[in-house]
């Protein structure tokens, strides 16, 4: 539940309606009286109207434990949220969004396509042997913004079908993190291999049957196997890229070794053959194009 609750807040975070951002909206004109019994303790008070009110204690006196517990003293925290009287305050509502911003790259690599694009885009220019070109800025904005494509129609499903929804007051908590996580877990189940699926089953000592479901996988389970098709996906894919750049690599030295020309560096003087192939191929477009369609 606690991993179904980071994954629902990551989605509100990147949606532009947020549930937190739309409570708090309107005036509240707020009231307080006070009410203190003859024995120290506070009376409950409520003061403003009906629609939004505060409910307020004032310190009061206590001469046993047990009235000490009754106090208003912060020993307790109680937050009512969008359909109740109250509003979350603006110090909290910055709590929440700070936590929300610090487990979305966690989540981002995770849950998404970002770690196979970028494990991609790095064996890419791993074979080319440019070292820094392109820089790591330009290839973690690259695969930020094909995750973004990728993942767009999923954004869309869990905003139009979860969190708006629960916004409106039509659906229940529960049911919109299970409404929400139902388009992810679906990405997920598409990407993840059997053999990796089985093999986490096993270790959580769940039965495993080979015409099991997606409703029938946990999704404590779902997670690690998907990361783990991922890496080996964006591994053989890169295996792939690297061999007509390995091709160039044995030419190269074989005809610097013919020449005599042993203490020349192969990779200086291949290079350029590798970018002028690459080039000529229209590698970009060739790598990208078909990284995304693995996707689909």
């Amino acid at each position: 539940m606690a991993a179904a609750w980071l994954i629902i807040g990551f989605f509100m975070l990147l949606c532009p309606v947020m549930a937190i951002a739309s409570v708090g909206s309107g005036t509240t004109n707020q009231q307080t009286s006070q009410a203190i019994g003859s024995n120290g303790l506070n009376d409950r008070v409520n003061a403003g109207d009906t629609t939004q009110r505060t409910n307020r204690y004032e310190p009061g006196q206590a001469e046993t434990p047990d009235q000490l517990g009754e106090l208003n003293i912060a020993n307790d925290v109680t937050i009512t949220y969008n359909n109740g009287n109250g509003t979350i305050a603006g110090s909290l509502r910055i709590l929440l969004i700070l936590t929300m911003i610090a487990i979305a790259p966690t989540l981002l690599i995770c849950l998404t396509s970002f770690t196979r694009i970028l494990i991609v885009l790095h064996f890419t220019r791993q074979a080319l042997n440019t070292q820094t070109a392109p820089p790591n800025q330009v290839m973690i904005g690259l695969a930020l913004f094909l995750t973004y494509f990728i993942m767009a129609p999923i954004f869309t499903q869990i905003n139009e079908e979860a969190i708006r929804p629960f916004e409106a007051g039509e659906i229940t908590q529960e049911e919109a993190i299970e409404t929400g996580l139902a388009p992810l877990r679906q990405f997920m189940y598409e990407q993840t291999q059997k053999k990796d699926a089985r093999m986490f089953m096993e270790i959580a000592n769940v039965t495993w049957d080979d015409e099991m479901q997606l409703e029938d996988i946990p999704t404590q389970v779902l997670v690690p196997a998907f990361m783990v098709s991922e890496l080996r996906t964006a591994f053989i894919i890169g295996f792939v890229i690297y061999i007509p750049f390995l091709v160039i690599d044995m030419v190269v030295a074989s005809a610097l070794m013919a020449m005599g020309m042993m203490m020349l560096p192969p990779t200086t003087i291949s290079m350029p053959f590798k970018i002028l192939l690459f080039v000529l191929a229209d590698g970009w477009n060739l790598v990208i194009v078909n990284l995304v369609k693995t996707f689909y």
